[in-house]
């Protein structure tokens, strides 16, 4: 029976196919077998120089652990401690190969790559809806905040202060003012789309009885203490309550507080996608700005002569790495320390001004370029940029990886004459989203920020009896 069934698939074979179609099934392997060599020999050819490129891109960075040790021999300018609290990816010793294109390259300033249809000439990802959303949210959106009294023990960290903020944090100050004095606030929690935690983590910072800490306890305790005397947190576990922190302090106020953690809504400056304690979808950013006096100014582009600006501490691998690479350069001014010139001429006079992480990716050096119709350079990895759901960033800033800093003159100056003055021109037009005012007024850093808590509020609302308000 096994004879006759191969020998009638042999005749079949034989019937079917002719001479030349079995010399074709017999040369087949064969041809896979070449032509596979043939694409390895080429992937090898072509992958050999941009091996050697990335090899010797990245020389400067074998020498950054000892520079760390020595640069304060070749050098007056302080060191500053850090950790380094970053994964492999975002590590300035890890495999430059896996460093990414920049935007500026092959025409991606139009969203030619990766598939990006955005229109990076908008400074606005959709202005109509922006505009739309925003007219209802300013009509609508009601915000219950905890009440305190003046005789209360921590009257400086619970309510708005009397004096200007200023300062490095005065974002935070600045919000809880401008809240106060706006529209939005209810004293009916019925009507509440969302509830005030009014602690603020820079004050409890520079109070003795907390300090660091106590941070932690104080906010454990506060959540405790409002669970008990109103029903407003246990409706939905936090879900619709929110705090404001500008300090990176801030990441550790729910330590004693995790469950509660997860739900509360974090509108903070230090908005980092890297630690766990920050969620994009359900906490929002908000830009650190440090207040300025007076109208913002208009320096022409052709007025400004250097490149590039960047001055602050060595506290952070990055900014050893700017360093390292630029200290010395004639068109980028990378200065550590102290200016001994007035910081706002470097601004004025600079076409980019560079933000460089340093203990954390968050900086007003960002504020403060857009204040001074600086492009900002944003060297910050993981950085969630404030309202970069609403705003374009391409649009008006340049952002660079961590591992292109030996190549970032080689960015800035393959941008045109022409894509310059629309960065700069876009950078002058939502420069005022990232101002405070004092009572507060539309589109500035205040509306902004309450924009993005208007857009994390629940839809679902749970209203209270008179019974279950007074338990």
């Amino acid at each position: 029976m096994g004879k006759q069934s191969s020998s009638l698939v042999y005749q079949v074979f034989q019937h079917r196919f002719p001479a030349t179609s079995k010399r074709f099934f017999y040369f087949l392997p064969i041809s896979l077998a070449l032509t596979a060599l043939l694409l390895i020999f080429i992937y090898t050819s072509t992958t050999a120089n941009v091996t050697k490129t990335h090899s010797q891109s990245t020389l400067y960075l074998q020498t950054l652990p000892s520079l760390v040790n020595n640069i304060d021999q070749t050098s007056n300018l302080p060191i500053v401690p850090f950790e380094d609290n970053e994964d492999e990816d975002d590590n300035l010793f890890a495999d430059p190969s896996r460093r990414q294109t920049s935007q500026w390259l092959l025409g991606n300033i139009f969203g030619l790559i990766d598939g990006n249809d955005t229109n990076n000439k908008e400074a606005y990802h959709d202005g109509d809806i922006f505009l739309q959303d925003y007219k209802q949210m300013n009509k609508s959106l009601k915000i219950y905040v905890y009440p305190h009294s003046k005789d209360d023990p921590f009257a400086n960290v619970l309510l708005p202060p009397d004096t200007d903020c200023k300062g490095n944090y005065a974002s935070e100050l600045m919000f809880k003012k401008a809240l106060m004095e706006s529209h939005f606030v209810t004293k009916d929690p019925n009507e509440a789309h969302l509830f005030y935690m009014p602690f603020s983590i820079s004050s409890m910072r520079s109070d003795p009885r907390i300090d660091v800490h106590g941070i932690p306890d104080f906010v454990q305790n506060y959540i405790s203490n409002i669970t008990l005397k109103y029903p407003y947190w246990n409706r939905t576990g936090g879900a619709d309550h929110f705090y404001v922190a500008c300090h990176s302090i801030g990441k550790i106020a729910f330590e004693k507080a995790f469950v509660a953690r997860l739900n509360v809504i974090q509108l903070v400056c230090s908005s980092t996608y890297f630690p766990s304690s920050y969620l994009p979808h359900k906490d929002a950013s908000m830009p650190q700005v440090w207040p300025r006096g007076g109208d913002p100014p208009n320096l022409l582009t052709s007025q400004r002569k250097r490149l590039a600006f960047f001055a602050g501490a060595v506290n952070s691998p990055v900014r050893i790495a700017l360093l390292k690479v630029w200290e010395n350069d004639t068109e980028i001014f990378a200065h550590f320390g102290r200016l001994h010139t007035p910081y706002s001429e470097q601004f004025l006079g600079s076409k980019f001004c560079i933000h460089v992480k340093g203990f954390e990716v968050n900086t007003a050096r960002v504020a403060d370029a857009l204040f001074y119709g600086c492009v900002p350079i944003i060297l910050a990895n993981h950085y969630d940029l404030p309202f970069s759901d609403i705003l374009n960033w391409k649009s008006f800033s340049v952002v660079v990886h961590h591992i292109d800093i030996p190549v970032l003159k080689k960015i800035l100056q393959g941008i045109s004459n022409e894509e310059f003055a629309m960065l700069q021109s876009n950078a002058l037009r939502v420069r005022k989203h990232f101002q405070w005012h004092t009572p507060p007024i539309d589109f500035d850093a205040f509306h902004m920020s309450m924009y993005e808590l208007w857009k994390r509020r629940s839809v679902v609302r749970v209203r209270l009896t008179p019974s279950m308000e007074f338990m």
